[in-house]
C-alpha cells in the first residue's frame, strides 16, 4: 500500500490536499433493504446479522446528530447512497473494533467522559449544556432504541479511531522541499488552453446497418427489457403547517410524536391478517394512491422524496408494506398495490434504443482515437516550433479554448461559492487536476469523458507570492498532512477488510 502511495505521490497528494469530500449521512433506522435478509456479511469467520448491522447503522445516525464528524468522515467516506454509506460504516466499525482489541488500545475512563461532554450537540456558547444533554437522553436516544451507554460507546470509538490513525499514519511526513514544490503547483496561476473532442460530432456519420442492429440485439437480449412498473398506496404522518414553523426542542418533540404514531401504524400492520386500508381507517389517516411508475420516472406524488420511490421497488407481494420512512416534514408508510413485471423487448421495440447505443459507443471510440492522435500531432508540432493554430488544423481541424487563469487550489475558505463564475466549465476540477501534473509548454494525454474527452495545453504558470507561502505555510501543511493521513488510513482500512475475509451477503 505504501509503495502505491509513493508511486503516485506527486499527483495524489496534490489532489487530496485540495479536495473536500462531501458527506451526507442520514440513515433511516428501519431500512427495508436491510430487513429482508437474515445476514448482512461474513467477517472474521462469523456471520454479521442484519440486527447487528442495523444497530450499528443507527450509531452512525446518532454520531451524525451529535456532530461526531471523525466517525462519519473516516468510516463512511465518499459519495454513495445513504444505505451504501451506512453499510460501509458498519463494516469499518467492526474492523476498527477488532483492530483496537488486537492492539490492546483502551481509552481511560476520564477521557471517555470528557469526549462525551465535548460532543458538539451538547455545547452552547458557554460550553457544556446539561439541558441539551438531557434533551438528547429523553428524546433522541429512546427513538433509536439506545441509552446513554451508546454515548459512551461513540466516545470510545472516537478515541480509538484517533489512536489507530496515529499508529497507521505515523510515517506520513512532508519535507520542506516537497511542501514548497506542492504549494507552487497548487497556488501558482495557470494559463491553459483546452482542446475538446466531442463524440456527438461523429454521430451523423455513423449509420448502423440492419445486420449491426440484429447482432447487437442477439448479444444483449437479456438486458433489453421494459422497465418494471409499480403502483403503491401510502399514508403520511406529517407536521401541520403550524408545526412546520416550530424550531429546536418544540420541533423535535413534534417530530418525536409523529415518529411514535408512524411506528404504531407500522406495528399494527404486522398483526396477523392486518389490512392496510383498515389500519389506515383506524388511525384516521387518508390513503393516497399513485399511478403506475418506474424507478427512473417516479410518480409525481413520490418525486419530492426519492427514498420513497426507491423503497417502493423493495416491496414484495410477500411483504407488501414498508416500515415508516422519513419524508419531508414527517413519515410515510407504503403499501404495494400492483406490479407490472419487466418483459423482453422485441427487435422492433428495441430498435431505436439499439441504434442510439451503437452510435454512442462508436462515437466515443472515434473520439478516443481522434483525441489520442491529436495529442501526438500537437506534441510533435509544438516541439518543432509550429504555430498552435497550424498544428490544430493538422490534428483534424480542432479548436483550442483559452480558459480564465486559475490556481489548482482556489482559496475556497476565502470565497463564497455563490461568487464563483456561473459560466465556468463543469469539468474545471478535472482540468485543474490534469494541469497540476503539467509543466509550461507540455500537452496532456487525452482524458476521456462520457461525451468525448479533452486535451489540456499548459501555456505558462506564474509562481505564487513567496511571502504568502510563508504566511500560510503552517495551515497548508496541516491540511496537506491531514488529507495524506486520511488517504493512508483509508488504504489501511481496505487492507484490514480483506484480512477480515469480508464477504457481503445479498438480501
Amino acid at each position: 500500500m505504501i509503495k502505491v502511495l509513493r508511486k503516485h505521490r506527486n499527483w495524489l497528494m496534490i489532489v487530496i490536499a485540495i479536495l473536500a469530500l462531501p458527506f451526507c449521512i442520514y440513515f433511516v433506522k428501519s431500512d427495508p433493504g436491510l430487513i429482508r435478509s437474515d445476514a448482512f456479511a461474513q467477517m472474521y469467520g462469523r456471520k454479521v446479522t442484519v440486527t447487528e448491522a442495523q444497530r450499528d447503522a443507527r450509531l452512525l445516525q446518532l454520531a451524525d446528530f451529535l456532530g461526531v464528524s471523525d466517525l462519519r468522515e473516516n468510516l463512511a467516506p465518499g459519495n454513495g447512497t445513504d444505505n451504501q454509506k451506512a453499510a460501509e460504516f458498519v463494516v469499518n466499525l467492526i474492523v476498527l473494533r477488532h483492530e483496537v482489541e488486537r492492539l490492546g488500545i483502551e481509552p481511560a475512563e476520564s477521557d471517555i467522559v470528557d469526549a462525551v461532554r465535548n460532543f458538539p450537540a451538547f455545547h452552547a456558547a458557554s460550553g457544556f449544556d446539561s439541558a441539551k444533554y438531557d434533551q438528547v437522553e429523553r428524546t433522541i436516544l429512546p427513538s433509536l432504541g439506545f441509552t446513554d451507554e451508546q454515548l459512551r460507546e461513540i466516545a470510545h470509538d472516537q478515541l480509538c479511531l484517533k489512536r489507530i490513525k496515529q499508529v497507521v499514519a505515523s510515517g506520513v511526513s512532508l519535507p520542506e522541499s516537497e511542501s514548497k514544490s506542492n504549494y507552487e503547483q497548487l497556488y501558482g496561476k495557470n494559463f491553459v488552453s483546452v482542446v475538446r473532442v466531442r463524440s456527438a460530432d461523429f454521430l451523423k456519420e455513423i449509420k448502423p446497418s440492419d445486420d449491426d442492429i440484429k447482432k447487437y440485439y442477439e448479444a444483449h437480449k437479456g438486458e433489453l427489457k421494459t422497465e418494471e412498473k409499480r403502483k403503491v398506496e401510502f399514508v403520511r404522518v406529517a407536521l401541520s403547517e403550524e408545526q412546520k414553523k416550530l424550531k429546536d426542542k418544540e420541533r423535535i418533540d413534534a417530530l418525536q410524536k409523529l415518529a411514535d404514531r408512524a411506528n404504531d401504524f407500522g406495528q399494527a400492520l404486522l398483526e396477523k391478517g392486518a389490512d392496510f386500508h383498515q389500519v389506515a381507517a383506524k388511525f384516521q389517516l387518508p390513503v393516497e394512491s399513485t399511478g403506475e411508475f418506474t424507478i427512473s420516472a417516479p410518480d409525481p406524488k413520490l418525486k419530492a422524496d426519492p427514498q420513497l420511490n426507491q423503497a417502493a421497488f423493495k416491496l414484495t407481494t410477500q411483504e407488501p408494506n414498508s416500515d415508516p420512512l422519513q419524508s419531508a416534514d414527517g413519515f410515510a408508510i407504503l403499501h404495494l398495490a400492483g406490479v407490472i413485471e419487466a418483459r423482453p423487448l422485441t427487435l422492433d421495440e428495441a430498435k431505436q434504443k439499439i441504434v442510439d447505443q451503437i452510435k454512442n459507443e462508436r462515437g466515443r471510440e472515434m473520439a478516443l482515437a481522434k483525441g489520442r492522435k491529436a495529442v501526438e500531432t500537437l506534441r510533435n508540432g509544438l516541439k518543432a516550433g509550429q504555430p498552435l493554430q497550424f498544428t490544430l488544423e493538422q490534428a483534424g481541424g480542432l479548436k483550442a479554448e483559452k480558459l480564465e487563469p486559475f490556481t489548482v487550489a482556489d482559496e475556497a475558505d476565502a470565497k463564497n461559492s455563490a461568487e464563483k463564475p456561473k459560466d465556468q466549465p463543469d469539468d474545471l476540477m478535472m482540468i485543474k487536476n490534469v494541469a497540476a501534473q503539467l509543466q509550461p509548454g507540455e500537452v496532456s494525454d487525452f482524458v476521456p469523458r462520457i461525451d468525448g474527452g479533452v486535451i489540456v495545453l499548459m501555456d505558462k504558470r506564474e509562481q505564487p507570492d513567496p511571502a504568502k507561502y510563508q504566511q500560510t505555510k503552517a495551515t497548508f501543511e496541516e491540511r496537506y498532512l491531514k488529507n495524506a493521513r486520511d488517504y493512508v488510513f483509508a488504504e489501511w482500512l481496505y487492507d484490514r477488510q480483506r484480512a477480515a475475509g469480508l464477504q457481503p451477503t445479498k438480501g
